[in-house]
């Protein structure tokens, strides 16, 4: 039983990733609009910067990841 949930929580296809990525963006947007209240001028632009670059690196690293578990789950062609 516990399998099955803990399957739920597993990014299988690259549709899942990239609305993970976006809900990741969303996050990330609504968090760089705190920092440009909270921190007005260039401070408050470095931390919104910061934020949303953060969804970069983390979606590149998803996408990357994922290419790779499927790669390593398919068989190998004859010949290679």
């Amino acid at each position: 039983m516990l399998a099955k949930i803990s399957r739920l929580f597993v990014i299988k296809t690259r549709w899942e990733a990239f609305l993970i990525i976006y809900a990741l963006a969303l996050g990330a947007v609504e968090r760089g609009q705190v920092y440009l209240g909270q921190y007005p001028g260039f401070g408050g632009k470095l931390l919104f910067l910061a934020c949303t670059g953060s969804v970069f690196l983390a979606g590149a690293k998803i996408l990357d990841c994922l290419k790779y578990e499927q790669a390593a789950t398919q068989p190998a062609e004859p010949g290679t």
